[in-house]
This record gives structure tokens, sequence and C-alpha cells, in this order.
């Protein structure tokens, strides 16, 4: 069984700067496409940013040029890095992992890490 265990999510000023991180078990990691999604209380779950097994990125247009995500297959870690905080980051930060191989099926969360983004 695959688990991804979020971390890093806190409280920072607007301005500020914070980097959660995913760690997956398994040995899945290398091979999957791992993604970041935000949730906030009564809205869906969004794609912030997501990379794939090779290292191509995209990023939600609200976090270009803030956000950074990447990826450490020898650490089974995708990590967020978060610049330039703005109050309307704040929820809660999922970790994502499904097959970069199309004739794999799986989709793996995280339980989610808090970051709110107040002075």
């Amino acid at each position: 069984q695959v688990q991804l265990v979020e971390s890093g999510g806190g409280l920072v000023q607007p301005g500020g700067s914070l980097r959660v991180s995913c760690v997956a078990s398994g040995s899945i990691f290398s091979i999957s496409n791992m993604g970041w999604y935000r949730q906030t209380p009564g809205k869906q779950r969004e794609l912030v940013a997501a990379i794939t097994s090779g290292g191509s990125t995209n990023y939600a247009d609200s976090v270009k040029g803030r956000f950074t995500i990447s990826r450490d297959n020898a650490k089974n870690t995708v990590y967020l890095q978060m610049n330039s905080l703005k109050p309307e980051d704040t929820a809660v930060y999922y970790c994502n992992a499904q097959p970069a191989a199309g004739w794999l099926r799986y989709d793996y969360w995280g339980q989610g890490t808090q970051v709110t983004v107040s002075s």
C-alpha cells in the first residue's frame, strides 16, 4: 500500500515563504507524475502545480512565478516551494500521485497539510 505524507504547512505572514514536502512510501514514486492540489471550505480541490516523472512542470496561473515544484527521486519526495504568499493561498494542500504510464491505474492522495497566510 502506498502512502503519501505531507509536512511543512503552517502559519506565515503575507509576502513570506514556506516549503511543503510529500514523502511517498512504496516503489511507485519514480514512475509517478506528482501533483500538489489545494482546497478551501466550500470549494473544489484545485491543481496548484504538477511535475512529471521526467521532470516537466506546470502551474496554475494564480501561482506562476511564485511557486516551484520539484522532486527528489532518491528520497521519494516532492516539494512545493511557495514564495510571495498571499492570503488567498490559504488552504489545505494535498499531494497526489498518478502513474506516468498509461497502462497503470492508481490515484493516491495524502492527508493534507494546512497553509495559512495571515498577518
